[in-house]
């Protein structure tokens, strides 16, 4: 079966860091963060194929991702749009066309004025899957959210969606503390389970 029933769509909503490309350790904090600058940023290798096959089987590709370090005061709006800059022009080179890129730009600690304190759309909250289900007719209960945090997973599960919890660690952590419907070591594995039906 296609990924269109009765004109409703299938769609794979992705987090990116640690999905999409590799974190970068944060020397000031000691731990694995998303990249602070566009030099930073680098795909995970069988990321781009794995997204070339969901688009390929007639997946949607959305992006749902928390990045608070601009609210943090980590980064300046600029550095934020160079490193989609460098993200779009991977996809680009790839042939891969998303949909939508839904960023939450919020933090409830955050620092800087209009940024800061709670939100409607910060993951866990199912807002921006719902937003793109009413936008593009999609069949959620078919779709797929993936991650690496629980967040991802609390946030496809109150969707509908099916979830997928990235964990690449070996053997596997199952840190998730919320039970995902499966469990893969990274995007490509993912899309496989995805495409296996």
């Amino acid at each position: 079966m296609g990924a269109v029933e009765h004109g409703w769509q299938r769609a794979v909503f992705l987090d990116r860091d640690g999905v999409i490309n590799h974190n970068v350790l944060n020397s000031e904090t000691g731990e694995f963060e998303s990249p602070l600058t566009a030099a930073d940023f680098a795909f995970i290798p069988g990321s781009l194929d794995a997204m070339c096959a969901l688009r390929s089987a007639g997946f949607l590709l959305f992006l749902v991702s928390n990045q608070p370090n601009v609210a943090k005061g980590k980064c300046t709006h600029e550095q934020l749009s160079a490193i989609q800059r460098e993200f779009v022009s991977g996809l680009s080179e790839a042939g891969i066309d998303f949909t939508r890129f839904y960023y939450c730009l919020h933090h409830p600690q955050g620092i800087v004025t209009g940024y800061s304190g709670p939100c409607e759309c910060r993951k866990p909250s199912p807002y921006f899957l719902l937003t793109a289900r009413s936008q593009f007719n999609l069949d959620l209960r078919r779709s797929w959210m993936i991650g690496d945090r629980q967040t991802d997973i609390e946030c496809g599960k109150a969707a509908g969606a099916g979830t997928i919890f990235i964990d690449a660690e070996e053997p596997p952590s199952r840190r998730c503390g919320i039970q995902p419907d499966m469990v893969a070591p990274d995007l490509r594995s993912a899309a496989r389970l995805i495409l296996a039906g």
